[in-house]
């Protein structure tokens, strides 16, 4: 991921001449840190004031997401019924399909008087986040601002009459926090002329998207870019069908408005200034270039009131690495109650995972992407230049952790405990690194390892088998042989995604296969974790060496079945193939391989 920095001096000397953009931006040098020090948070302002485009996306990592709006009132509940789902969708046919007369007047009764905008920027700071983004509107065209261009407003439409906006983007400022909106650009399912909204204004008359563009889409873009401050992100959504030319006025509108903006990369066309994954996808590959995961702290986007499952701080944590890790931003949303208060689960997994980020910022902001270029077996790395961040997540039972296939020389060793450092021993045996390490980890959530290496790091990125923890490998990176391999995406419910990348559709003869590296010879309990129709049989053998096969039953759900104990009888590269040898080989869906050594 490409860095979009300006040095401190030259930026001291823009100071004069530019005009104010707040974006706060912590630095990763030791000088810009000392200089802060010295001349106090002015400075960090200052600097975070001139932030050229993109530089708080690149280098802050992480973000809040908020969905809040009419349809958080409702909470999922409509005429006493619950609809299990993504709770912004309420009012579409796939959910509740709420008549859109019904649904204006719910804004009647939108009354959020514990909506406290300085709490919830507050809340983003303490979670470690670096900026807000925000709905202005969603797909059911309410505006949670004061718009002049729809009445069909927070302001207007409301006894509350108020403009959160406004105090959410000062509250941002005043936190030293960027601030952006999303803004559904495509669908709008009350204005005509919106898409998958009325095809017919008020008098019957027919409507067409150029006259939703006209009067309603392209005014309320000019006024979230020009009312309320310096503004981080237009986070546009769903572009669908729309045409180019469209998405071409809107993007120009926002550089134009606010050059320092950036355009997610859902606006259409390939028009946006970075690239936006699926929703609630953590990629499990380095991706190139500047991204983001948005993904929610709980199933729903917007508040349901039913949804209780909330992210760990540890999960939170796990997928914000895994991100970082991979070279990306995560996103991570909140859904507030209709009367504007968040949940206060939510609040409590975001402050306390955000504890662990103020103890370890340098393994979030501005760092590069893991040299490994995937996962772990025990967690992740983050990179910084010549240092690499080891990011435990499953602790050794052994006192040994594995780093594999690091070619570059390690200059020292440091266990991080917060603000202390303790210098731990390490060997090395091929390629592989073997640290010794505390037979408790030091932390509750993760636990950190700092190498500073000689140079910047050389790894071969090949799987291999960790002594000690299970090892995962992902059908996704195997070499695929008469058999389909491609990502599969599904709903547990109505808008809550899942996604893997699987082989499937074997023919006979079909296999998977992946070159693995194995330092510890010995017995290996291996197991599939796949989906299927009835019983399948499946076969795993090393090329040269041991084969075994086994049947076991299967369902839509992805389970993990073991197959049997395989030998590997020396260190080295071996080749594992699996293949589906009998049973519904149609049905059959590969999810990943595990290893776990037995003795």
């Amino acid at each position: 991921m490409f860095k979009l920095t300006l040095s401190f001096l030259g930026l001291i000397a823009m100071l004069t001449v530019q005009p104010v953009h707040v974006f706060s931006q912590d630095s990763a040098t030791d000088r810009s840190q000392s200089m802060d020090k010295l001349w106090g948070e002015n400075v960090v302002k200052l600097r975070a004031e001139n932030a050229e485009r993109g530089q708080l996306f690149d280098e802050g990592n992480y973000a809040m997401f908020i969905h809040w709006g009419l349809y958080s009132q409702l909470g999922n509940k409509v005429d006493g019924k619950t609809y299990y789902g993504i709770g912004e969708w309420i009012m579409n046919k796939r959910m509740a399909d709420i008549p859109i007369p019904e649904y204006k007047r719910l804004a009647g009764t939108f009354h959020p008087v514990d909506f406290d905008a300085k709490q919830i920027a507050q809340l983003a700071k303490d979670a470690g986040m670096k900026y807000i983004v925000i709905t202005a509107k969603h797909h059911d065209g309410f505006a949670m601002y004061h718009s002049k261009a729809c009445d069909f407003n927070i302001v207007d439409a409301t006894p509350w009459n108020k403009d959160p906006m406004k105090e959410l983007a000062t509250a941002c400022r005043e936190a030293g926090l960027g601030f952006g909106f999303y803004y559904s650009h495509n669908q709008d399912w009350t204005f005509p002329g919106g898409g998958n909204g009325p095809g017919v204004d008020e008098q019957g008359k027919r409507a067409t998207f150029d006259d939703y563009f006209v009067k309603k889409c392209l005014p309320q873009v000019k006024e979230i870019t020009t009312e309320y401050g310096p503004i981080e992100i237009v986070w546009f959504d769903t572009p669908g069908k729309m045409p180019k030319h469209y998405v071409e006025q809107l993007v120009d509108v926002v550089h134009k408005n606010q050059p320092h903006a950036m355009v997610s990369g859902r606006a259409g066309h390939g028009l946006g200034d970075y690239q936006t994954l699926g929703d609630m996808e953590v990629p499990r590959h380095n991706i190139e270039g500047l991204w983001e995961s948005v993904d929610t702290t709980n199933d729903s986007w917007a508040y349901a009131w039913y949804d209780e499952y909330w992210k760990s701080p540890k999960e939170i944590l796990k997928r914000l690495i895994a991100c970082v890790g991979r070279g990306g931003t995560y996103m991570l949303n909140i859904g507030p109650r209709g009367d504007g208060a968040v949940p206060e689960r939510a609040k409590e997994t975001l402050r306390h995972s955000g504890h662990w980020i103020q103890r370890y910022p340098q393994v979030v902001y501005a760092a590069q992407a893991s040299p490994w270029q995937h996962a772990l077996p025990w967690g992740d790395v983050t990179r910084k230049d010549n240092n690499l961040f080891l990011c435990v997540f499953e602790w050794p039972r052994n006192g040994q952790l594995y780093l594999p296939n690091l070619k570059t020389k390690i200059t020292s060793a440091t266990m991080l405990r917060g603000d202390e450092h303790d210098p731990i021993s390490w060997s090395k045996s091929g390629d592989w690194v073997v640290l010794e390490v505390p037979a408790q980890a030091p932390e509750e959530l993760v636990s950190v390892i700092e190498l500073q290496l000689a140079s910047e790091p050389v790894v071969d990125p090949a799987w291999t088998l960790d002594p000690d923890i299970k090892t995962e490998i992902l059908a996704e990176f195997a070499t695929v042989e008469d058999a389909e391999q491609s990502e599969k995406r599904w709903m547990e419910k109505f808008g809550e995604w899942k996604g893997i990348t699987h082989v499937h559709q074997w023919e006979a003869g079909g296999k998977a296969s992946w070159e693995v590296d194995v330092l510890e010879p010995g017995d290996y309990n291996v197991e599939l974790t796949y989906a299927g129709e009835g019983r399948l049989v499946w076969s795993v053998s090393i090329e040269g060496g041991e084969s075994i096969q086994n049947q076991q039953n299967s369902s839509h759900n992805y389970q993990a079945f073991p197959i049997g104990w395989i030998h590997f009888p020396k260190p080295g590269r071996y080749n594992v193939f699996v293949k589906c040898v009998e049973g519904d080989l149609e049905s059959a869906s590969l999810k990943s391989i595990d290893f776990k050594r037995v003795f």
